[in-house]
Formats: C-alpha cells, sequence, structure tokens
C-alpha cells in the first residue's frame, strides 16, 4: 500500500484472493451480477471515414484509451454504423483477444454522449445498477482485475477471453456517492501524473534529437570534435544533400568501404528448440541500436563460416514486411560473434565499422536508404546499400571522433536512461494509486492537495530508497489548489 493516505477504519474479506480486505460498508460482486455482456460485432477497416459516428476497435483499446474513452480514431458513415454495435454511455469495453495473457481483456469505459458503436472483438458490459461510469473505468481495468483477466485467458499464439468468463471478475463497490468521489480524486490525480511524465517524455525526446544532431554534425564534419569548431577549408561533395565536406575528407560509396553479406536461408522445418541448433539473428533481434535476445529462432542448418558473425559486423534489417525495420541495424560485440543471421539480413563488414556504427545509425543513412524503399518493396539489396554515399575522413581523424561521439553519447544515455526510470516509477506509483484506492486499501473520501503522498516528488524520484520503499510523492505544483468532495 502506498504511504500518505489513511485507511479505512472497518474491513471485511472479499472472499476473492485477488481484492483482499475491503472496507466494511463495500459489496463485492461479479460483473454478471450487475450487469449484461454482449459480443461486439463489425466489419473493417475498409468502412472508416474522414467524419461520422465514433467507433471503437478492439486494438485502440491496447493503443489508444485508457481507462475512459472521449474520442475514437475510427469514424464511420450513418448507414455504416448500423452494422456495428451501439454503444451507450458508462457501457464498459473489453478487447476480447490480445497478444499475451497478461494484457488480454484490456478495457476502457465509453464516454463519449452520442451516438457510437464499437467494431468485432469487443466484449460490452452493460450496467442494469447504477454506477459510476469513471468509476467503472477504473476498476474494471486496475490491477486486481488485470490478474483476474490474466488468469482467464485462453490460447498461445493468440489469447482470448469470452464473456462467461469476463462476468465471473470481481470488482469491490463502494456505495454511489462514494464511486464519484473516488473517480474524481483519481481523475484529478492520474491527470496531473500524467503531466508530470509528458514532461519527462518530452526531455527524452530533447536528449535523443541532441544524441543525433551530435553525431551528424560530427560524422558529416559540420564541426570539428578536437575544436568545437568548424573546419578551415570545405570543399563540394558532390551530394546535394550532403552540400560540403571538410576539405580533407572523402566522400565513399560503401562498395568501396566493405562488404556486405546476405544471411542464411532456412524453411520452418529447420526451426527447433533452444538448445538443438544455431541462432539465427532477426529483425527483432534488433532494438534501439543493440542486439537483444526477443523471439529468438534456433535452425539445425550448417552455416558457412563467412555467415558467422564477427566482432564489430554491423546486421542490418535489410528486408521486413514493416517499412520502418528495414534499415535498422546494431554493430556485433564478442559476445554476440559466431551466430548466424538470417536471409532478410545483410552483414557489413569493414575495417571502418567502429566510425561506420555512427553513420548507420545517423540520419545520414536513414535518408540514403529509405530512399530506396516502395509502396510494394520493403527491401534494401546488396546493390542499394552499396550505392549509398558517406563522408569518410582519414583513419586518424575517424578514431579521433569515434573517442568524441563514445563519450558523449554514454553521458546522454546516462541522462536519458535515467528520465525512463523516473518515468517507469511514476506509472507504477499510478498504477498502484488506483489498484489501491478502486480496492479499498486507501480512504480517499477527505483527500486534499496538501496530504502527505500527494503534494510533491522530488527531481530523485527514481533513486534507491524511493524504489524500495515505494512512497514517491506528485511534485510540487502538480496537483494545484483545490480540494477533494
Amino acid at each position: 500500500m502506498i504511504a500518505g493516505f489513511k485507511q479505512y477504519p472497518a474491513t471485511k474479506d472479499s472472499g476473492i484472493e485477488w481484492l483482499g480486505d475491503v472496507p466494511a460498508h463495500w459489496d463485492v460482486r461479479r460483473l454478471g451480477q450487475i450487469g449484461t455482456l454482449l459480443k461486439g460485432r463489425g466489419g473493417s477497416k475498409e468502412d472508416e471515414v474522414d467524419e461520422g459516428i465514433p467507433c471503437v476497435r478492439y486494438g485502440d483499446l491496447y493503443t489508444t484509451h485508457t481507462w475512459a474513452i472521449t474520442e475514437t480514431r475510427s469514424r464511420l458513415a450513418p448507414t455504416k454504423a448500423g452494422e456495428y454495435t451501439s454503444i451507450r454511455f458508462g457501457d464498459v469495453l473489453f478487447a476480447a483477444s490480445g497478444e499475451t495473457t497478461d494484457e488480454i481483456g484490456k478495457s476502457a469505459v465509453n464516454l463519449i454522449h452520442s451516438r457510437a458503436c464499437c467494431g468485432g472483438d469487443i466484449i460490452l458490459f452493460r450496467a442494469r445498477l447504477q454506477l459510476d461510469p469513471r468509476f467503472m473505468g477504473y476498476a474494471a481495468d486496475c490491477r486486481a482485475a488485470a490478474a483476474q483477466k490474466a488468469s482467464m485467458g485462453r490460447g498461445f499464439t493468440v489469447v482470448h477471453i469470452y464473456p462467461h468468463q469476463i462476468k465471473r471478475i470481481a470488482l469491490a463497490l463502494p456505495p454511489l456517492p462514494e464511486q464519484s468521489a473516488i473517480a474524481r480524486f483519481l481523475d484529478h490525480a492520474t491527470s496531473h501524473i500524467e503531466r508530470y511524465i509528458r514532461a519527462k517524455e518530452k526531455l527524452v525526446t530533447l536528449l535523443e534529437e541532441q544524441k543525433q544532431v551530435l553525431v551528424h554534425d560530427a560524422i558529416t564534419g559540420r564541426i570539428d570534435v578536437r575544436t568545437g569548431k568548424p573546419y578551415p577549408a570545405y570543399k563540394p561533395s558532390g551530394v546535394e544533400w550532403l552540400g560540403d565536406v571538410p576539405a580533407h575528407w572523402d566522400v565513399r560509396r560503401l562498395r568501396n568501404v566493405g562488404k556486405a553479406l546476405i544471411g542464411l536461408t532456412y524453411g520452418p522445418g529447420d526451426v527447433v528448440d533452444r538448445g538443438e541448433g544455431l541462432l539465427v539473428f532477426r529483425a527483432s533481434n534488433i532494438r534501439g541500436g543493440k542486439i537483444i535476445d526477443a523471439d529468438n529462432v534456433y535452425v539445425r542448418c550448417q552455416a558457412p563460416e563467412r555467415l558467422l558473425t564477427r566482432e564489430g559486423d554491423i546486421l542490418i534489417c535489410s528486408r521486413s514486411g514493416s517499412r520502418a525495420l528495414v534499415g535498422k541495424n546494431a554493430m556485433i560485440d564478442a559476445r554476440r560473434a559466431g551466430v548466424t543471421f538470417g536471409a532478410f539480413m545483410t552483414v557489413f563488414r569493414s575495417a571502418s565499422n567502429q566510425f561506420l556504427r555512427f553513420v548507420f545509425n545517423s540520419a545520414l543513412f536513414e535518408r540514403q536508404s529509405g530512399a530506396f524503399l516502395t509502396s510494394t518493396i520493403n527491401q534494401l539489396t546488396l546493390s542499394m546499400l552499396y550505392s549509398i554515399r558517406v563522408p569518410f575522413p582519414p583513419s586518424g581523424e575517424q578514431s579521433t571522433i569515434i573517442r568524441y561521439l563514445d563519450d558523449a553519447i554514454v553521458k546522454i544515455d546516462r541522462a536519458i536512461n535515467q528520465k525512463n526510470q523516473e518515468i517507469d516509477l511514476l506509472r507504477e506509483y499510478r498504477t498502484r494509486l488506483i489498484a489501491d484506492v478502486v480496492t479499498g486499501k486507501l480512504d480517499v473520501r477527505d483527500a486534499t492537495p496538501k496530504q502527505p503522498g500527494l503534494n510533491s516528488v522530488s527531481a530523485g524520484c527514481a533513486n534507491e530508497t524511493v524504489q524500495a520503499k515505494f512512497n514517491p510523492r506528485l511534485p510540487d505544483d502538480a496537483l494545484g489548489k483545490e480540494a477533494y468532495p
């Protein structure tokens, strides 16, 4: 439980493992006891128009809506909307399928007053009792409810949940006036937590942009990293979008810098369990310019020596169903050497790869590689890759640029990681606050912005003490001056 709030004076056993004790004057009811559940129906995204009736798609419950639906991404023509399930203000919508059991049944309450509808693969809950809709939005998707949904999910590749399962979800229900007071409290608190999160996310974006500008200026010679000033003399690069480069630099095509290799071809029958074959790097193994373990695939094929990764190789996604993945790359370190890579991947080998790793993760490479992609083919062929032109300083100067960028990027990445940790902590605080309030672990009926636990979060909210005790507080200006009813 989060410190800084009082507890209810009297509690009782809810009889539900996920809820634990609840306030003595609250009820514990299953959704099937307080309302009805319907399965949504509807067509495809081809029905969507620019202006029309708001429509909630099941995927939007994962990507767009958190606790409440006030507007929709999708709209339908009035004549087409009749083929979809009509939804009312206060209906709670559950996603009937998802990729994992942990996220199955993601839900949000409809707060649209006008006519609206939902598509297929959505389960709709409509209350028979008078309930506060905003309270239901929080309660139906709080941590206790999510745990119940996760225990019901079925499936492997795609996980499903069904109306007869959702109706068994148990919620702790306070009297209606208390539901409204809780909803107002959470609306206020979560909006200010979200504002603080957005401010930190904006700072992360600015730091990422700073890193990109720093790399671009160094690898294109805009700045001499030894002096922090422009070079004394420049010459035309011969590339319109690149402009001038330092007079003593070259501009080379990648074909004249190193060698590229297309990866191993294998079929579904070659895939084996971990420990029984050779790891194959694919696009899923590249994230944020680094090699990661994600959705690893192992094959029984024998890979030729040249198709085994070496320390210093640059692994590039050269073909993908997703346009955004083509060109994504990462350098192979000593720990990742000796692994093969798939046919939709390319490895680039060069004595200058330490310098080129910055080039390959810059706007300079992204612009050129992206120019080759079309609406029908998401592929960077060897000839396309080889034709890319890059500024090329002398080897000694490359080493100076590498040292400069490594040092600068470490500092920026450290700041980014710190802010991301603070964002994660604030999100966890928000999740726990909602869970503790809607299950009666915290009494917020008389809470005010001046109450301990809601009046300040220090700049070091991600420090070890806070993480250990989990007693973060909101920023000094976060909650304004108004009191809660």
